[in-house]
């Protein structure tokens, strides 16, 4: 890829990133977030609930395994003790009436809906989003779900995860960076990716080493613009830093006191990084191709040891251009062909 067009990427898909943790312009409707037990998304939650609170959005967090409320939230609701018509009437009075205030409409997980509302997903989540509304919620994909007791009635309705992935604009999958690194690995020696917690099918083993990792997150995220357009980036979520604590980033840089870091594209991270990208990225061989154009000195002796066809009619023998040839045995000669 040219740099031109490759630093236009880097610079669009983190503009892209950033609008979209801001929720700036109702870029994203609906934000699905899929995570596991490999990678919680609380992290990823943490941080559009932050931003929304400083750009002074209301935050409706709808809570069906949360038991206490999180501090940047304006309206929890314990949807979890709650029947559906309650928790539903309740988030509908706090979206309303804010005369013309954004809002943030979050789901802790829709496992508890998509194992008992399967039929009336849609309609129910399509209910909560309107022009100053975004919603934004989580699905655990280790939590299997129950089969359905009215098998005539889903036998062809698509399954509850297909249907979310449908309905939003933008999905992000949680990743471990551990894993990342370690499936990486591997790719560049042709060797088998490990599978880690429940993929690696043993007996007892329910998370895998490097799960949940301290320093960040990976975010695979896929965003569908309204044109149609798909844009597919990996993305580096670093943890935020304890108060008051000054050390060493995750990218291997420093934070002042109270300080954050910000997301990047996984390509930049240290550790993700290759040594041709990085050589690439410093400029390195701009001026040079990818193969020698010029000749050595023994090229050079070769060449001019070379006796070309023509090379009688260089000394000026008055003939013209006329080529001298030696018939050998094995030449066919041809009256016709001789006198053209």
């Amino acid at each position: 890829m040219p740099p031109v067009t490759l630093q236009h990427r880097r610079t669009h898909n983190l503009l892209l990133i950033n609008k979209l943790l801001s929720q700036r312009d109702a870029t994203s409707p609906f934000t699905l977030v899929l995570d596991s037990l490999e990678q919680s998304a609380r992290h990823l939650i943490s941080e559009y609930v932050r931003r929304a609170k400083a750009a002074s959005v209301h935050v409706v967090f709808v809570s069906f395994e949360t038991l206490r409320k999180p501090r940047d939230a304006d309206t929890f609701i314990s949807a979890w003790k709650l029947n559906l018509r309650a928790w539903q009437k309740e988030v509908m009075e706090a979206v309303k009436g804010r005369q013309g205030q954004r809002s943030l409409l979050v789901f802790d997980t829709l496992n508890p809906l998509c194992a008992i509302e399967s039929a009336n997903l849609a309609a129910l989540l399509s209910a909560f989003v309107n022009p100053t509304t975004s919603l934004l919620a989580v699905y655990h994909q280790d939590i299997p779900l129950p089969v359905s007791a009215s098998v005539q009635d889903t036998a062809y309705a698509p399954a509850p995860l297909t249907l979310l992935k449908y309905l939003a604009t933008t999905i992000f999958t949680a990743h471990s960076l551990h894993h990342v690194l370690a499936r990486k690995a591997a790719r560049e020696r042709s060797h088998v990716e490990p599978a880690f917690g429940l993929e690696e099918r043993k007996e007892g083993l329910i998370q895998g080493l490097g799960a949940n990792g301290k320093v960040g997150m990976v975010l695979e995220m896929e965003h569908r613009r309204k044109s149609g357009r798909g844009v597919k980036e990996w993305y580096f979520l670093p943890s935020p830093p304890r108060r008051g604590h000054t050390g060493t980033t995750a990218t291997g840089g420093t934070t002042s006191k109270g300080g954050r870091e910000d997301v990047m594209l996984l390509e930049d991270h240290p550790l993700y990084r290759s040594p041709e990208r990085e050589g690439a990225a410093s400029g390195e061989g701009d001026d040079e191709g990818t193969f020698e154009l010029g000749l050595t000195d023994k090229q050079k002796r070769d060449r001019e040891g070379v006796v070309l066809p023509y090379f009688d009619a260089q000394k000026g023998a008055g003939e013209g251009g006329r080529i001298l040839y030696d018939m050998g045995s094995e030449d066919d000669f041809d009256e016709e062909e001789d006198e053209i």
